[in-house]
Formats: structure tokens, sequence, C-alpha cells
């Protein structure tokens, strides 16, 4: 990558981190602020908008799982800083959380560590009219910990064995399974890590684990290749995801998403507002003013 590149790359790494925030205050008029030419508003503009109308349709999914009790287990994996967290965020957010939920386990404990290898994973498994996106699961033993040294070979070759069996036993009881790898390049993921170093919002997203993960690429690429050949089967395919461009990664994988699970409008009932009732005899009492939370931004 020469220098032209790569500062084209930090520049629109930076607007990327613009538009994530400004997703949360989307409107018309601000589409276009920050972008450089004609050609990146305009694809902003595109990316926005079909984001908007995915997400409309995640919510007619929603109601549609909720009323159907069924129950959804998304699997986001890849390499640090692939883009999972960035996907999920937007899956989930426009949704109802007491019906889509993220599990982000930490690592295991001393107790955990005794336990069946499945067990820490299964108390968070949906249950009818539940959503739940694991940001890694139970394939971390064929990833960071086969890397790492964290299991033992045997422990490893047993969990290959064992993971068909435990999904298939997923899928009797109803869950439908959904498993995601997102995917990027040797040079992408080393511009990312940089970008969060030197980004002080972004550099707790960099842990030493990331750091040792990133020295060893190519022990990670192994593991993966490995992974998906042993995991991929027809009842419970692994589905991959170009992650090199952010935007294009998260549409395509919300569109892969909605494509998986039949779903149809449901009915609700027409809402009314009932009349507010007022009561004459009731005077409200005056608040302090030292409750009162200090109102800094008008007086910036």
């Amino acid at each position: 990558m020469n220098n032209s590149d790569f500062r084209s790359r930090i520049h629109q790494e930076m607007l990327d981190s613009f538009d994530e925030e400004l997703e949360l205050e989307l409107d018309d008029d601000r589409l276009g602020d920050g972008a450089d030419s004609e050609e990146h508003r305009a694809a902003r503009q595109k990316y926005f908008r079909e984001l908007l109308r995915l997400q409309g349709e995640l919510v007619k999914l929603q109601d549609w799982v909720l009323d159907k009790k069924l129950k959804v287990l998304v699997i986001f994996e890849g390499r640090d800083s692939a883009g999972k967290g960035g996907a999920i965020k937007r899956i989930t957010q426009r949704l109802n959380p007491r019906v889509c939920r993220t599990v982000a386990l930490p690592a295991p404990n001393e107790r955990e560590r005794t336990q069946w290898y499945f067990q820490r994973y299964t108390p968070h498994l949906p249950a009818g009219g539940e959503i739940v996106l694991f940001d890694r699961s139970w394939y971390n033993r064929a990833g960071v910990e086969r890397v790492m040294g964290f299991c033992t070979d045997d422990q490893y070759e047993q969990f290959f064995q064992d993971v068909p069996e435990f999904e298939n036993m997923l899928m009797r009881s109803g869950i439908i399974l959904i498993k995601y790898w997102f995917s990027i390049t040797d040079d992408e993921q080393h511009l990312r890590f940089m970008m969060r170093i030197n980004d002080p919002l972004k550099q707790w997203k960099l842990s030493p684990m990331d750091l040792q993960a990133r020295a060893r690429w190519e022990l990670y690429t192994k593991a993966k290749e490995h992974m998906l050949e042993m995991t991929s089967t027809k009842t419970s395919p692994w589905w991959i995801i170009d992650g090199n461009d952010k935007k294009k990664a998260r549409i395509n994988c919300i569109a892969h998403l909605l494509s998986q699970i039949p779903y149809g409008e449901v009915e609700h009932p027409h809402v009314v507002l009932p009349e507010r009732v007022h009561n004459p005899d009731y005077i409200r009492g005056p608040v302090p003013p030292e409750m009162y939370v200090p109102d800094i931004f008008s007086q910036s």
C-alpha cells in the first residue's frame, strides 16, 4: 500500500467513525457531512438509506419472532477488528432489548474451566420469542484457545467431535442457528489496529490478547481453516462475510440474516392515546433547584 492509498484508507476509516455517531441521529440534511467528494457522499447516502430500510425489516422480524415464539441464535466469529461488533450494533440498534440481546462472555473463571465445555453458554440460549446474538461463542476453543495454548490437544480434538452433536441438539429443540465468520485481510487488520492505537476513544478495544493474535496471524489462519472445514455442515453451515469494507459487510450481513428466517407482517391493534385525566385538587409541589442537573450545555 503506497502513501497515497494509506492516507486515503485512514481518511475513510475516520469517516466510518464519524458515520457510526451520525447513524444515531440520522436525517437527510446531515447525510453529506464530512464527505470529500460527490462520489463518497452518494455512496454514504445509499448506505444510510439501505441500512434504515433493513433495520425496518429487522423490526418486522422481531415482531414475527415474538409472535410465533421462535428461538433464534446467531453466532458472530472472526478476527479482531473484523467488524463483528459493528454489525451486531446495527442489528440491535432499533430492536427491543427484551427480545434481541447480545451475549459477550468474558474468559472462563476457575470454576467454569472445570465444567462441561458448553455449560457456560447454555444459560444464554434463546427461549421462545427471543433473538440472541453471540459476540464470540464456544468456537473460542477452535480459535483463541487453540492458538494461545489455553486448551490441550485432547480438548481441542474432543471439541470437533462434540460441537456437531451439540448444535444438532440445539436445532432439534427448535433453535434457528446461524453462524457468521467475518473475514479481513492482513493489511486491513493492521490498519484498523493502528487506528485504534492512535484513537483514545477506541484504545479500550485493543487487549493484550488482541496484540498477541496480531502477531500470530498465520496460526489463526490455520486454526480458522480447520474450524470451518470441521464444523460447517449442511444443517449448520458457516457463512463468510467479507469485512474489508465495513459498510458493505453490515448491509450484506443484515440482508442475509433476514433471508434465513421466513417472516411476515404481524398485525398490531390500533393504538389510541387515552384522554389525560385532570384532577382539579392536585397542586404540583415545587422542586428544589439544587436537585436539577446543572445546565452546562446552554452555558457553553
